[in-house]
């Protein structure tokens, strides 16, 4: 009985589908059902045009939305996210094969299989480790900063096609001077074509906002394109698709190719995971529920290496199909099974209407997807906020535009690390004093009529005080005693906000403690926390200081310095003098243990 408890709810942990199905109620099926069939409408144009973004066939967008979307339908834990082909990963991936291609078509595909399979092992082995907490270290201004890079550069690579203009350079800058070079060569049948279906997605999303604008427009141009004979005036069409579903293998690389594609699969597998999960959870907070992040990683994982053994690429969430899914009300992850089995209906009986598609109706498309993906306002809200963040974003933006998206995002995120590590080198600290209208001792800076204890330096070092910025800190409290306005007697080191200490920062306590002694300052702690009781004792530090220098708060330590003259209102006022630091706590703790042996932890 306890071994079928233990293996149903293993299950559970791992197929979150079943708990769904459990507690499912009739009400729903309907709901899930439209959903569905909404979503497989969006998806249908979206996939088709992002295997385009990404340099393939129509029939590998579709393949890369049949099993990948019944696979996270199983195993992922948000009820809303639908996975797919997705503007940022497509534009990743060609950024990453295009150079190891060698200009063949199915060499590339076969590439592109394995790295969805390598991304698919990587995402499956982080989330077994626990690993999904990386989802965190994306910082918001790097995802402004890259996700409007990426719309930038399908802007700039999809105008060409929308104009019936070929061009040859990839890069952003140079793909635009080729393009402004070439403007008397536009083809005026392409570009209406391409203009008929970004007029259509205007007008149906302005009128019916709900509705699979995608789809509707496509299907027009596609009828308008056939009945016309578009073919014949020289418009590029999508040509012949295979019908039928992907079959499943390995894809058949070297070991070289695998240790080539690995590295940058950690990429791939960093960028897809975030921008799944920022989906993933935003939904999850509108329905009030949670998400586990290792469990998406896993999703995930299954998810990619389902499209790489059926042909696919790499895949994430998406959040226009997402919005859709929401929108129509969708309940649970049968969504994505009704989405999926529709998708390879489409697969199997209409693949020969998709090849009437004109390629600048499939350009208008990802035109109007990456025009919706930018952000400009983002950089003026985070230029009101914090300058360095703002810079970030837009040197994210340039990094992707200019040296490509793989590595404009690793250096934006070491840059993110670097300055994390400057806030932490050099923390913020504050003097503290008496501060109006505040009960207790404030950071003086509140107000300029605060006012320091006479004699009596105050100080909070706000932060981790470790290896590195140990010399930093002994340097702030040189400079305050130094630039004191009058002579110091005492300084009080409120340590609440350290974090974490290592054996460095012991050390420099000491050599503290040691010149302020030399120059007849005494040193008092106030505020300790418990883990540095470890370092104090075992170093000697405690014993240095004098535990009748260390106080459980900073009202304590200045009324043990002078309580006449310590701030205003007489001792019995406040309470009773005495003495209040931990010497005599443990003093008082030893007397109680001698006077009741039986008491513990004394």
């Amino acid at each position: 009985m306890k071994g079928e408890q233990l293996c149903t709810g293993m299950q559970y942990n791992w197929i979150p589908l079943i708990a769904e199905l459990r507690q499912y109620r009739r009400e729903w099926f309907s709901r899930d059902v439209i959903a569905g069939l909404s979503v497989a409408a969006v998806q249908v144009p979206t996939a088709i045009a992002y295997a385009q973004l990404a340099g393939f066939s129509p029939e590998v967008g579709l393949y890369s939305s049949i099993l990948p979307v019944l696979a996270y339908a199983f195993f992922g834990s948000s009820r809303q996210l639908i996975v797919g082909p997705d503007a940022a990963t497509c534009m990743l991936i060609a950024a990453i094969l295009a150079p190891l291609a060698a200009s063949s078509q199915a060499n590339y595909a076969t590439l592109s299989a394995a790295m969805a399979l390598i991304s698919g092992a990587l995402m499956l082995i982080g989330g077994a480790l626990s690993l999904g907490f990386i989802v965190n270290f994306f910082a918001l201004p790097i995802l402004i900063g890259f996700l409007n890079g990426i719309a930038l550069s399908i802007i700039a690579g999809q105008l060409g096609k929308f104009l019936g203009i070929v061009i040859e350079s990839r890069d952003f800058l140079p793909s635009l001077i080729e393009l402004a070079g070439h403007l008397n060569r536009v083809h005026w049948p392409t570009l209406a074509a391409g203009a008929a279906t970004l007029a259509g997605l205007i007008a149906i999303r302005r009128t019916i906002p709900n509705a699979p604008a995608s789809l509707i427009a496509l299907a027009a141009v596609a009828g308008a394109a056939y009945a016309l004979g578009a073919g014949s005036y020289g418009v590029k069409l999508v040509g012949e698709v295979p019908s039928g579903l992907p079959s499943l293998g390995l894809p058949g690389i070297g070991y070289s190719a695998v240790q080539t594609l690995a590295f940058d699969a950690v990429g791939l597998v960093i960028v897809s995971f975030t921008s799944g999960m920022l989906t993933a959870r935003s939904f999850a907070a509108r329905n009030g529920y949670e998400i586990d992040a290792n469990q998406e990683m896993k999703a995930l994982g299954i998810a990619n290496a389902m499209s790489g053994l059926s042909g696919g690429f790499a895949i994430t969430g998406a959040d226009s199909r997402t919005a859709v899914n929401d929108s129509v009300g969708g309940k649970t992850q049968l969504v994505s099974v009704v989405a999926a089995t529709a998708t390879a209906a489409v697969a199997m009986f209409l693949a020969a209407p998709l090849g009437q598609l004109p390629l600048a109706a499939l350009a208008a498309v990802l035109l109007y997807s990456a025009w919706g993906l930018l952000d400009l306002g983002a950089y003026r809200y985070l230029r009101a906020i914090d300058r360095f963040e703002f810079r970030l974003a837009v040197l994210t933006t340039f990094g992707v535009l200019t040296v490509g998206v793989l590595r404009g995002v690793v250096i934006a995120i070491m840059l993110a690390i670097l300055n994390v590590l400057i806030k932490i080198y050099r923390p913020q600290d504050a003097v503290l004093g008496l501060v109006p209208g505040l009960d207790g001792y404030n950071d003086v800076a509140l107000d300029p009529k605060s006012e320091t204890v006479a004699g009596v330096i105050i100080y909070r070092f706000e932060g981790p005080l470790l290896f590195f910025n140990s010399d930093y800190f002994k340097s702030r409290v040189r400079s305050l005693v130094r630039s004191a306005s009058s002579p110091v007697r005492a300084f009080v080191m409120s340590v609440e906000s350290i974090t974490q200490m290592d054996v460095t920062a012991v050390q420099a306590m000491s050599d503290i403690h040691a010149e302020l002694k030399a120059k007849g300052i005494r040193l008092l702690i106030a505020r300790p926390k418990l883990y540095m009781r470890k370092y104090g004792e075992m170093s000697g530090l405690s014993e240095r200081l004098g535990r009748e220098n260390i106080f459980p708060s900073i009202r304590a330590a200045v009324d043990a310095i002078a309580p006449q003259d310590a701030h205003e209102g007489s001792a019995s006022e406040r309470g009773g003098s005495g003495d209040h630091s931990y010497r005599s706590y443990f003093e008082q703790q030893e007397q109680k243990a001698k006077d009741d042996p039986t008491s513990s932890n004394s």
